[in-house]
């Protein structure tokens, strides 16, 4: 195979006035791959809601801000074009098909690390304080790209290396089990979530959302869908119990980034429940209002979270969606970038 024609600069999209909405394509020079590391020509890129609130700097929480020029992105597919020194045992090789995740490697220490659960040591994170995916050429880690099975689109893998990875860790992570009742909250944006949940994992999917969802949520395998516009806090976890067996469902994915819906997630558990945080609210920092001490001992109840999978899991999620398992019918919005 001949080796690959690499030009010495490349387009990429930066966000030039960080605290708005403002993306610059500039030109960039092409980048090295170091030890243990390849170069990707990348051909498609995922746009996460994550993005916008890195590009705005509306997620107060973050110990950085976004620095002017930051390259975002972190759903990028592309072709590996050269392999860096020390990567003769790589599973990936030039003119393979990969993805970049949010998390594009790590240190490898268990030190402080992810205690079993595959973010290991310090992570190194794409699209936030290293350039990610919205660009023609990105440098990653050799052993933590994931490899895209040949029978499935780029466009419709490039959305798996985050929202489809990230809430796929989340429902494993819940303990629900095949047959339990799950809530997705935010089901329309979190629809590979109900596709993945109902689908792939043979669990009862509550989809909550705005009404206008219902149709897209209910396709994805939902079994009963909840219009928040036509509840309250009360009513809407009455419904919820009510639903699932009048005792509550064994789990609660917390797909949206609103306060309100993080507060009424625990009220609709059963016992020995488990919510799972993966939107992250915008602006100021707030605790979940219903998380009382006492609420929590009683029912048992357990709060955890997930920032994004792990290699494995992007491994399957991936087969998942060549299966045809998964898919987001909004891919083709996702896919090539005409440069300007």
């Amino acid at each position: 195979m001949a080796a690959p024609d690499i030009p010495k600069q490349y387009k990429a999209a930066v966000y030039d006035d960080p605290g708005k909405i403002s993306v610059k394509i500039e030109t960039l020079d092409t980048p090295e791959p170091g030890p243990g590391e390849v170069l990707i020509n990348l051909t498609h890129s995922g746009v996460c809601h994550s993005d916008m609130g890195v590009m705005e700097k509306s997620w107060l929480a973050l110990p950085y801000p976004t620095q002017k020029g930051q390259v975002g992105g972190h759903e990028g597919v592309g072709v590996v074009v050269k392999m860096g020194p020390a990567t003769e045992r790589a599973v990936v090789k030039v003119g393979q098909r990969v993805g970049v995740k949010w998390v594009a490697g790590n240190c490898g220490s268990w030190r402080g690390g992810g205690g079993g659960k595959g973010e290991l040591g310090k992570k190194r994170v794409d699209g936030r304080y290293r350039p990610g995916t919205f660009q023609q050429y990105v440098v990653s880690q050799a052993d933590y790209v994931t490899p895209i099975p040949d029978n499935l689109k780029s466009e419709d893998a490039a959305p798996m290396l985050c929202a489809g990875v990230t809430t796929y860790a989340a429902l494993r992570r819940s303990q629900a089990k095949s047959g339990q009742w799950v809530v997705i909250l935010g089901a329309g944006g979190g629809h590979i979530a109900v596709q993945l949940a109902s689908r792939g994992m043979a669990m009862r999917v509550i989809g909550i959302d705005a009404g206008s969802k219902e149709k897209l949520v209910r396709d994805c395998g939902a079994e009963h869908f909840i219009d928040v516009s036509k509840h309250d806090d009360k009513s809407i976890t009455e419904e919820v119990v009510k639903t699932a067996g009048g005792l509550g469902a064994s789990a609660v994915i917390v797909c949206t980034s609103s306060n309100k819906a993080y507060a009424q997630s625990i009220d609709m558990l059963r016992f020995g429940g488990t919510v799972v945080c993966v939107g992250v609210p915008e602006g100021t920092p707030e605790p979940i209002a219903s998380a009382l001490p006492g609420k929590l001992v009683f029912k048992s109840v357990t709060i955890t979270s997930v920032a994004v999978g792990n290699r494995r899991d992007a491994i399957e999620v991936m087969d998942f969606a060549a299966r045809g398992e998964n898919h987001t019918p909004f891919s083709r919005l996702v896919a090539k970038i005409a440069w300007a």
